[in-house]
């Protein structure tokens, strides 16, 4: 398939995403089988992808589906993660986005994105913030990074799903279960309808609305994939005690 580049893609980057995706799509199709369905409708502009977060491995298949239909998929990536060697080489080349704790670096991880979005890009965003901390494995409640950054910009937002990869990769497991071959499909859904809230002032409640509705696109497709009923509520960790961030959840942030 042709890749839908932005105009502003150099060459350079086009050689390492190249490069990259071949390994990791390579290591992927020996790993997996896979079924991508709605891809067809995804909108040639730029848009902002919002998938669930099931695994650590999730992000290679999502990045492997997007870039096999013609996209060149950006991340918000921590901050840290570009002062590693070799992966900070990996992430700057490819164009990712850093993102920092400080307001003033969050506003210049902001025109990052908007820059991607603007020239035709496609940046993913878990509006979850980590792995669901649901014990079957349902979308959480969200957090607002992506709502705001949709309604700053005027993106469109498109939800995904993806279910099978958990089996190779159980959430925050450190060795895959190779055996049986697994299978994943990944659901691609139709932009979700935030134009309402687009020329209204940015509050909480608006940016809780909009995100309320990502997470609910997405777990329409969670179900779709699942063949199940989602739970009447979105799991709530701060509800159950549970800390935001780190392996160890379970235990309440101090």
């Amino acid at each position: 398939m042709v890749k839908i580049l932005a105009p502003g893609e150099s060459a350079k980057t086009k050689r390492v995403f190249s490069v990259l995706a071949g390994i990791v799509r390579s290591a992927m199709n020996a790993l997996i089988g896979k079924t991508w369905k709605g891809f067809e409708a995804l909108p040639q502009g730029g848009y902002i992808l919002c998938p669930n977060h099931l695994t650590e491995i999730d992000p290679l298949v999502v990045g492997h589906a997007i870039y096999s239909n013609g996209r060149l998929p950006r991340w918000l990536a921590k901050e840290s993660l570009f002062k590693i060697p070799v992966l900070g080489w990996m992430l700057r080349e490819t164009g990712q986005v850093p993102v920092a704790r400080s307001a003033t670096s969050a506003g210049e991880s902001l025109k990052a994105a908007k820059k991607v979005l603007d020239a035709g890009g496609v940046i993913v965003i878990y509006p979850e913030g980590t792995l669901t901390r649901d014990p079957n494995l349902w979308p959480m409640v969200g957090r607002t990074g992506a709502a705001r950054l949709a309604l700053q910009t005027g993106a469109p937002v498109v939800p995904m799903a993806h279910w099978g990869d958990q089996e190779l990769l159980p959430r925050y497991s450190k060795k895959m279960n190779l055996f049986p071959r697994k299978h994943v499909t990944v659901l691609a859904g139709k932009p979700i309808d935030l134009e309402d809230l687009r020329e209204v002032p940015r509050t909480r409640a608006v940016l809780e609305d909009a995100t309320d509705r990502i997470m609910d696109a997405i777990t329409d497709l969670t179900a779709e994939l699942r063949q199940e009923d989602a739970p009447a509520e979105r799991w709530d960790p701060s509800k159950h005690g549970q800390s935001k961030t780190g392996r160890n959840f379970d235990s309440p942030e101090n």
